[in-house]
């Protein structure tokens, strides 16, 4: 699949939850939901995917975990805040860079505009 025709199928599913679910609840009810939607689909889905962070081609023993991974080529970072910050884009954009991978999708669940609050980061240092 493409990244458009993997981004077109996380919306779908991003909508299908939101749409069931509704706001307010926790990012990580949201997130097994998604990847419900995600695999019933047929997407390869990875969840709270390890990310390493190396240093002078060291390994710090330091990492981090992206909410989801699809297809090991997008990564969705699930959020149910009040508004999406501007470090919650660098944080996503951080994962993209230390994974090496192109593009990544924000969501935060806790809105009345779900659409508005799916945000497409790419990592062109790649």
């Amino acid at each position: 699949m493409t990244e458009n025709e993997l981004t077109y199928a996380i919306r779908k599913g991003i909508f299908a939850v939101y749409n069931t679910l509704g706001s307010g609840l926790l990012e990580s009810v949201y997130e097994k939901a998604l990847i419900i939607e995600l695999e019933e689909q047929g997407l390869t889905v990875q969840y709270q995917y390890p990310i390493s962070v190396f240093y002078k081609s060291i390994d710090l023993g330091l990492g981090f975990r992206a909410d989801i991974l699809v297809e090991e080529q997008i990564i969705i970072e699930v959020k149910s805040v009040v508004e999406l910050a501007p470090i919650h884009h660098k944080q996503l954009l951080n994962y993209l860079k230390l994974t090496d991978l192109h593009l990544g999708l924000l969501v935060n669940f806790n809105t009345n505009d779900i659409q508005s609050n799916i945000v497409r980061i790419i990592n062109g240092y790649r």
